[in-house]
């Protein structure tokens, strides 16, 4: 028989007295004149409206249960981590590519494993129930939004920068390929670092955050450890994979099928 899983109940007062540390630093900035209080001022109250209202909204999807309503809600996240991914590059794409590559490299990925997840590891019923399917689909999208955006960020840097180099490879007869091979690399490792350094500091350094909350909820910790196992997975996984789909389609992108560099396809930044 399985044992009840408890965990202890905050009043908004403790919320608000955890904010104590915050507020002192906030304080000593103002102290110091260090230009900071406002914007950390305005950061904690964004931070508290937006997590006390996707709160209630959140009630209201679990109470549906609605494939539809959670279908909605994916696909707003979906939304803003795409605007996310473009908003982060310097750089983009001329034209509509700037809304596909990346976005769509990031959310392919993602809603697969999403999918993979919930009917053959988890298997809630129903398999699409929000309650997993929603806080799943956030963790993935924002590690898989760091990642393509900072991959994406490598590779059209480095066709800037280093855009003799790349040419000088390709007329010594390499294909697009060929000479895109260590520059590509580059990306990828830029990608791929903060989750790779997340996976390297798990047990170790830090205990991640879903882990240690499903530990003070009252969940066993052996059971808390083998959820962050499958989520940390599905991420990294979602991030390699998301990351060289995005840098790889814009490589192609950025040269043509005679293989020559093509950086009038880049959009001058802002």
């Amino acid at each position: 028989m399985k044992a009840q899983a408890s965990y202890i109940a905050l009043s908004y007062w403790d919320v608000a007295a955890s904010a104590l540390f915050l507020a002192l630093a906030a304080v000593l900035t103002l102290v110091l004149r260090l230009g900071l209080f406002r914007s950390l001022l305005l950061v904690a109250l964004r931070m508290v409206a937006q997590l006390l209202a996707i709160g209630f909204v959140l009630k209201m999807i679990f109470q549906a249960s609605s494939g539809l309503v959670t279908l909605a809600a994916a696909l707003v996240m979906s939304g803003f981590a795409a605007r996310e991914v473009i908003n982060r590059q310097q750089r983009t794409l001329a034209g509509l590519w700037r809304y596909g590559v990346g976005p769509l490299a990031m959310l392919f990925t993602g809603a697969i494993a999403l999918v993979y997840a919930m009917t053959l590891l988890l298997q809630p019923e129903p398999w699409y129930a929000p309650r997993y399917a929603l806080p799943l689909f956030g963790m993935i999208l924002g590690n898989s939004m760091n990642g393509v955006s900072l991959g994406l960020n490598a590779i059209t840097r480095t066709i800037v920068r280093d855009r003799l180099a790349i040419e000088a490879r390709l007329l010594l007869g390499m294909t697009r390929w060929r000479a895109f091979r260590p520059f590509a690399a580059d990306a990828l490792r830029t990608g791929m670092t903060p989750i790779m350094n997340a996976m390297a500091a798990s047990g170790v350094i830090s205990l991640p955050g879903m882990m240690t909350g499903q530990i003070l909820a009252g969940v066993p910790p052996v059971e808390a450890v083998k959820y962050q196992l499958l989520i940390m997975f599905l991420i990294a996984g979602v991030v390699g994979l998301g990351t060289m789909v995005a840098v790889f389609a814009t490589i192609a992108r950025l040269t043509d099928h005679r293989h020559r560099l093509r950086p009038d396809r880049l959009r001058e930044p802002d």
